[in-house]
């Protein structure tokens, strides 16, 4: 049964990033094991898969957190100054403060990539991945190396590129954000994560080619990765029969 849920609350992080969250405490959890939502590029908290997972969290008994990053959704900061960098400390100080033992991550596109990002950091916590058309190193390999000449000239002069989105309003794109990225990128060299990882990738998904994520697979230390893809999934992979298998693969880890 659906139950209503609470606003979200706020966490002042070490930087003094003020960020909104829901955090869901299974009253009888049947793992040790919590999970955390980590969304995509000016996505929010308040998504069909954020709140799906909510919902499992209380019908399964598993501790759960969605959150926003700091320029995003209902958390406080201005989305243009925003990095891989300052979004990725904002999720560590979410898994830090609001989880204790093993932890799940389960990262949405950019949040695929910061969801890598922190499994790196926090090998010991960090007990499963589960990623949605996750896409790291994507300021490079889906943004920058695929831009003409004029939008990279634009970049270069004003800072600033309105990047269009097949879902709202243009993406704000800053050439720091693109900078910054190239400190984060995983991509060309094993990345040292030994948990399982499961992927889950839409064919027709039109932000993040789904010919992405064999090379994360390949990329990976980890001997336990499983990638399963969806003919006609898109980016977003939330209908009913993708949160199925999102809801399979989060259960298979805990």
């Amino acid at each position: 049964m659906n139950q209503t849920t609470p606003p979200p609350a706020f966490f002042i992080t070490e930087q003094g990033r003020r960020l909104a969250y829901i955090k869901t405490d299974a009253p009888k959890a049947k793992t040790k094991k919590s999970v955390v939502f980590l969304g995509g590029l000016m996505s929010d908290m308040d998504g069909k898969k954020a709140t799906f997972l909510e919902q499992l969290s209380r019908d399964t008994g598993f501790d759960y957190v969605r959150f926003d990053y700091s320029g995003h959704g209902r958390s406080e900061g201005d989305f243009i100054t925003g990095t891989l960098s300052r979004w990725t400390e904002d999720a560590l100080a979410i898994v830090d403060h609001f989880t204790q033992g093993p932890v799940v991550l389960v990262g949405s596109s950019m949040g695929g990539w910061i969801m890598l990002n922190i499994a790196c950091r926090r090998p010991r916590r960090v007990q499963g991945l589960v990623g949605v058309a996750p896409a790291p190193d994507f300021t490079r390999d889906l943004m920058w190396d695929r831009f003409d000449p004029q939008i990279k000239e634009t970049l270069r002069k004003d800072g600033l590129y309105l990047h269009p989105s097949d879902y709202g309003d243009p993406y704000p794109i800053t050439l720091t954000l693109i900078e910054d990225g190239k400190d984060h990128l995983l991509l060309d060299n094993p990345i040292p994560i030994h948990c399982p990882v499961h992927i889950l990738q839409g064919m027709a998904d039109n932000v993040v080619p789904w010919t992405h994520a064999p090379r994360i697979v390949t990329a990976l230390n980890s001997t336990e990765v499983t990638l399963t893809l969806t003919k006609d999934g898109d980016h977003s992979l939330s209908r009913d029969n993708d949160l199925e298998k999102l809801k399979k693969a989060v259960l298979a880890l805990l």
